[in-house]
C-alpha cells in the first residue's frame, strides 16, 4: 500500500489531481492517502515529482520493531499480572501462534488472489 513520506512531500497536489478515485487530499500542505478509498493503482507513485509517495515494503523493518516491542510489553505484563516468568514464556508462545496464524492468512489470501488472474 502506498504511503506519503511527509518530509518529502511539497504539497504540489499532483497526486491529488491524478488519483482516479479521489483517495488523496492535502492536509496542512501535505498529501494524505485515505486507505479505505485507495484502489492501489500506483498512479500516485508514478506522478509524484518528489517521490514522496512510497511503497509499504519500506516500512517492514519499522513494523517488525513495533511488533517485537509490543510483544515484549505483553510478555512483561503477563509476568507481572500472572505471577511468573513461566507465564512470560507462555505469552511469547501465544504471540508466536498469533503471527503464524497471520502468516497463514496472508499466504492463503495470496493463493486466492492469484487464482483470480487465471
Amino acid at each position: 500500500m502506498p504511503w506519503v513520506k511527509q518530509e518529502d512531500c511539497t504539497g504540489c497536489g499532483t497526486c491529488v489531481e491524478e488519483c482516479p478515485v479521489g483517495a488523496i487530499s492535502l492536509v496542512e500542505e501535505h498529501a494524505q492517502i485515505d486507505m479505505e478509498q485507495c484502489i492501489r493503482c500506483g498512479k500516485c507513485h508514478d506522478v509524484c515529482p518528489e517521490e514522496a509517495v512510497r511503497h509499504d515494503s519500506e516500512k517492514i523493518p519499522e513494523e517488525v520493531r513495533a511488533n517485537v516491542e509490543k510483544a515484549k510489553n505483553m510478555m512483561e505484563a503477563c509476568a507481572k499480572y500472572l505471577g511468573s516468568e513461566e507465564e512470560k514464556q507462555k505469552c511469547l508462545n501465544r504471540i508466536i501462534k498469533y503471527f503464524n496464524k497471520e502468516k497463514i492468512v496472508a499466504e492463503k489470501t495470496i493463493e486466492a488472489l492469484k487464482s483470480l488472474c487465471k
